[in-house]
């Protein structure tokens, strides 16, 4: 790759990563909120490296230019003198191999296009996340509805022999997920264990409210909908909604957190 073109790709990568980090949230929709420093560090160095490489040739053209002047100032005995063989001063004018511009893509990515976040389609074909085993649970809060996040709902269904959520109004953010086969869906939550490459979701079935559009985020207030022995895995990860009201996407969206302010 020409010595040009590598100094573009180390800028615009650098710009890239600085704008999705630095000036936006958008580096959520690719990594954990805890590496967003290491984003920035990253940035910062490409593009210092893509300026001091851009230094560094200009100093270089400078310095061959100022040496050509000082040769044509002198004697030589034509255009393939001191073995050049008339190829401009053994200069090599190679071309950049084609399969190379493809990076310039997922740089321009970062400046101009964010690519939509991980939602339904992914959701709906990797294998929902396994909850880890808890004994014991703390009291539920009095309040009404409970605000719960979705894996600690699935946990209270399967895991808790008290049965505390028997009965309760629970309250849960997430996106919708289409349920193919039966129709239907599932409240979901796609959860970053570091960055979208390991992302698994976490998923509730709803019933007693029809589908609203895949990927639309809302808020559902219910009731754990009845089946097999409550507190063990018989029991299913489902409720019987009474309320959905759509809500923008959360900051915190691939995580199974309740929910913070609105993305921009």
């Amino acid at each position: 790759m020409k010595r040009p073109v590598q100094v573009v790709l180390l800028v615009l990568g650098g710009l890239g990563l600085l704008r999705v980090s630095l000036f936006t949230d958008l580096y959520l929709r690719y990594v954990k909120e805890d590496l967003r420093p290491m984003l920035i560090v990253s940035g910062a160095l490409l593009l210092l490296l893509g300026v001091a490489d851009a230094v560094s040739q200009w100093s270089s053209h400078r310095r061959e230019t100022h040496a050509e002047r000082r040769e044509h100032g002198g004697h030589h005995d034509g255009p393939g003198h001191d073995g050049d063989d008339g190829e401009g001063h053994g200069h090599h004018h190679s071309t950049v191999p084609r399969p190379a511009w493809l990076l310039f893509l997922p740089v321009l990515s970062l400046l101009f296009y964010a690519p939509p976040a991980l939602g339904a389609y992914t959701a709906s074909r990797e294998a929902p996340k396994a909850v880890a085993e808890q004994e014991d649970f703390d009291p539920l809060p009095a309040t009404s509805p409970v605000e719960m996040t979705l894996t600690a709902f699935i946990a209270r269904v399967q895991q808790d022999r008290e049965r505390a959520i028997k009965g309760r109004s629970v309250r849960m953010t997430g996106f919708v997920t289409p349920d193919k086969q039966g129709g239907g869906w599932y409240l979901t939550r796609i959860i970053f264990s570091c960055c979208a490459a390991d992302a698994q979701p976490v998923k509730v079935r709803m019933y007693g409210s029809a589908a609203l559009p895949a990927n639309t985020w809302v808020v559902v207030t219910g009731t754990w909908h009845p089946g097999g022995t409550l507190g063990t895995n018989s029991a299913p990860v489902a409720l019987d909604a009474h309320g959905v009201e759509r809500i923008t996407r959360p900051v915190n969206a691939n995580t199974d957190e309740l929910p913070l302010t609105a993305s921009r």
